[in-house]
Formats: structure tokens, sequence, C-alpha cells
């Protein structure tokens, strides 16, 4: 109960729900949503004129559903990628504003899809299995003991927490790795003498993923993926990611890191580039205003893009809600890269 005092009278009224909404179902008959845990009756009873302070007023809160609506429709329908890592893997704050995100845009029309890796959770065990990590240029040395590690990690445990997080959160979700219906098909790197088991994207197969997606569900994928032989292999994320939506013709790819995006000049926060073309990214590398481990990133949404994605954003995984605000609003979270 809330009550506010004011020049004039407050008018009271009495607010009550037996009736939760239905939750967002496929439109498969055989493939549904788990009810959601609202069966709760909710009564309010307050005198109100305007609203607490620091509180929105629910005037407040149906313009910035309107403002939404644009977006909404843009996107409704459309498939999403999504590669996450970094802070937001590691943070339970930003994990579950990750999830959230997810779950509100498959609940108004997304198509969402998560690719993850998981290399701290990678590293934890290697140490308590005293294996040293090693990497070479930014990669994981990968020898078969290292691989195991990786693929229990990643499909075993990542992979669930992940799926089981969306679910508890309202929607559905199916974990999948490369090996899944032959979704990825490996090979290995041009220098696996040196860094082992450690793959490149050879071929995508997105027939397992689309009638998922077209009922509903959020696939969530381990980028992990065997050759035509069998043997596993470590993929990077953000390959996985950008070589996904290029064979699903996705509307947009994005990837959570760990910086603003991509910044003009690298010393300089306050320098993000909000929107930029193939073209000019690819001179910034030249003129070595991009680096380091943004390189291989750029270069996974140029590909993305030439094969047909629409969009590819480089965004702030650090920011709370950070997708909503890459999607859902003119300002984004970061860089936009556009063909």
């Amino acid at each position: 109960m809330a009550t506010v005092t004011s020049n004039t009278p407050p008018k009271s009224f009495s607010l009550s729900i037996s009736n939760p909404l239905k939750p967002l179902t496929p439109k498969s008959p055989s493939l549904r949503f788990p009810p959601r845990n609202n069966h709760h009756r909710l009564s309010i009873n307050a005198a109100v004129s305007s609203p607490p302070p620091n509180s929105p007023s629910p005037d407040y809160r149906f313009e910035i559903l309107s403002e939404s609506l644009p977006f909404i429709q843009k996107f409704r329908g459309k498939t999403i990628v999504v590669k996450y890592g970094g802070a937001a893997m590691t943070s339970p704050e930003l994990k579950a504003s990750v999830v959230s995100d997810l779950v509100l845009l498959a609940c108004v029309g997304l198509r969402p899809i998560l690719v993850h890796g998981g290399g701290p959770d990678i590293n934890r065990y290697l140490k308590q299995l005293n294996i040293p990590a090693e990497f070479r240029d930014g990669l994981r040395v990968t020898d078969a003991t290292t691989m195991e590690i990786v693929s229990m990690v990643l499909v075993g445990k990542v992979n669930k927490n992940l799926v089981s997080l969306i679910n508890a959160a309202g929607a559905t979700a199916v974990g999948l790795s490369g090996h899944d219906g032959r979704l990825l098909t490996a090979r290995p790197v041009p220098n696996s003498d040196q860094l082992g088991f450690v793959g490149e994207v050879a071929r995508v197969d997105p027939s397992v993923l689309r009638p998922l997606v077209g009922s509903g569900y959020i696939p969530v994928i381990a980028s992990v993926a065997a050759d035509e032989a069998g043997q596993a292999y470590n993929i990077n994320a953000d390959t996985v990611a950008g070589e996904l939506a290029a064979a699903l013709g996705a509307e947009k790819l994005i990837l959570l890191t760990d910086v603003a995006g991509i910044l003009e000049d690298r010393e300089d926060v306050g320098s993000l580039v909000k929107e930029i073309d193939i073209k000019g990214v690819k001179k910034m590398i030249e003129d070595g205003k991009v680096g380091g481990g943004m390189i291989p990133k750029v270069k996974c949404c140029i590909r993305s893009l030439a094969q047909g994605v629409k969009t590819a954003s480089i965004i702030d995984g650090r920011r709370q809600h950070s997708l909503l605000h890459e999607i859902m609003s003119d300002e984004g979270a970061g860089t936009m890269i556009t063909g």
C-alpha cells in the first residue's frame, strides 16, 4: 500500500488481478513454454495523486513502451545472433541482465540465438587439475587433455547453466554444440602444429536451428565442433557466432565485449565510433586505430556482413541491459558496423 499527499484530496483505488497473463507459446501445439510462476493474487489499495519520489509514474512506463514499438516492429520475427562473453559471463548481475534481455526480446517476437565460449571457467578447471593454460597469439593451446576439459566445461557446465537460467526466467532454451545435428563442421587452423586442436568453421548446417527458432525456443550454442572424422576442436566463439549469423541470414550479429566499442582514439573512451561501414572500419585497421584483440572481432563482423548479415555490432557487455540498449534504441550500446 502506498500513500502520497498533495494539495488536492487523493483518490483511492483498488486493483485486483486473479487471472495472470498467459505466457507466450510457440505456434506449434506440441511445443510449449513452461508456465511462469505468477499464479498469485495481486491486490493493491492505494491513495495516489502522483508517484512517490524516485518511482516512475505509470505514464512514464507507458511512454517507454510506446517508444519501443517501432523497434519491436522492425525486429519482430527477425533472427538476432548474440555472442556472449567477457565480464557478462563472470558477473552474476550482468549474467542476469543478459538473460532477462534475451527473454524479453523473445517475448516481443524476436528470434535470439546465444553463442558462448567460457574461458574463465575453463581456466579454473584446468587449474584445479594442475594443467597449465597456455596461449599463443590470443588462442588457447589445446592438446588432447585440454580439449577434453574444454568440451566438458563448455558443453556440460556453461551451456546447461545458461539454459537453466533462461528457462527459469520464463522462456524455453535448448542447449547445443557444434556437434549436434552437424550444426558446425570444423577443420584445424593453419598453424595447428603449434596450437593443437584449435579449429575454424569449415561448414555450417543450420537445419537443426530453424525449427527451434521458428517454434519459439532460444538456442544456446557452445563453440566446440568436430571435423569430418569426428575429432573435436575448440573454436573461437566470435567466429562461430559470425558464421551462424551468415548461414541463417540474421538481421543482426551482436558481440558482447569488455570495451565500449570501436574507439577513434584507443586511449580515449569518449571517442566511441557509434556507426561505421565496412570501408571505414577497414581503413581504421590500416591506420592502426583498431588493434589488438579488437581486430579479430572486427574481421568477424566484416565477414558476416559480406555474407548477408544486415548489421553487426560490438557492444559494451559491462553495461546493464546492453542488449536492449542496442536493439531498442537509436543510441545503441557500442559500435554498429554496416555493409
